[in-house]
């Protein structure tokens, strides 16, 4: 019997206590690599059940001017994907909280193929989502994965077509990733009861866990989505907290709060 990944194993865990994961998106080096290290392991500390990790790049498309500007104060500060890569390793002595990448192929493909799936597996990368590839073209790199057990997490949005979210539901692997809209990251505000009836659909078509990413910004929005979604992620609202704090002694103890507020707001749904 095959062993279950560590994304696997936390939503089972979850599932049993019915209880929404919050999965808190941070973009890797940023404000730099050592000052990420511990808001890493702050955000597993305050209640974090997953954590993405965004590859800071010089040109991304779906990230709105919040995380494009985490991106740029994260190049800035030298981060690489080398450099991402061992921030990886660092905290997974510390943790066994699942950590997935979040970015764009292009520095993947600079870096390699083969030789960034390998440092993956032995940094302790859970999972890769890579925004601007789509399922259809991964051919280069989703069996290296899958035979690493890193899963390719895939990106649903409300304009993917029924047939082709049936397609990608029968293969996903990790977990789905519902855009919650159409548009850029902390965009404009989400209507629940619109992304339950997309999120219900899907879960129809699949038996892998569904989280809900783009516009979640506070408790509110956190425990509207946590009602049907398996997880929920929130990124544009914790970087801001990030880019006004910097490296001041007030970041750690803020980012703790507002993770802590979100993790307590989920956890009460079950009770």
């Amino acid at each position: 019997m095959a062993t279950m990944s560590r994304i696997e194993a936390t939503f089972a865990a979850l599932r049993q206590r019915q209880e929404t994961a919050l999965i808190p998106f941070i973009t890797a080096g940023d404000p730099d690599l050592k000052v990420a290290a511990e808001i890493i392991l702050t955000l597993v500390d305050a209640g974090a059940d997953l954590i993405e990790l965004g590859v800071p790049f010089s040109d991304p498309m779906a990230d709105g001017p919040t995380i494009q500007a985490s991106s740029e104060r994260a190049l800035a500060a030298g981060t690489t994907l080398s450099g991402v890569l061992q921030l990886v390793a660092e905290v997974r002595k510390k943790t066994a909280v699942p950590l997935i990448l979040m970015g764009y192929y292009n520095p993947v493909f600079c870096y390699g193929v083969e030789r960034f799936v390998r440092d993956a597996v032995a940094a302790g990368v859970d999972g890769l989502l890579l925004v601007d590839l789509p399922p259809e073209e991964a051919a280069e790199i989703s069996p290296l994965l899958h035979e690493s057990g890193v899963a390719l997490i895939t990106l649903l949005a409300p304009t993917t077509p029924r047939e082709r979210m049936q397609r990608l539901a029968a293969v996903a692997e990790g977990y789905l990733y519902y855009v919650s809209m159409t548009g850029v990251t902390g965009g404009q505000k989400i209507s629940p009861e619109d992304i339950r009836l997309a999120v219900d659909d899907l879960k129809g078509m699949t038996n892998v866990p569904v989280g809900v990413g783009f516009g979640i910004t506070t408790v509110a929005d956190a425990c509207a989505v946590g009602t049907f979604a398996d997880g929920v992620v929130v990124g544009s609202a914790l970087v801001k907290i990030i880019e006004k704090y910097g490296k001041s002694e007030e970041l750690l103890p803020e980012v703790a709060k507002f993770v802590a507020e979100l993790k307590g707001g989920l956890t009460a749904l079950t009770s």
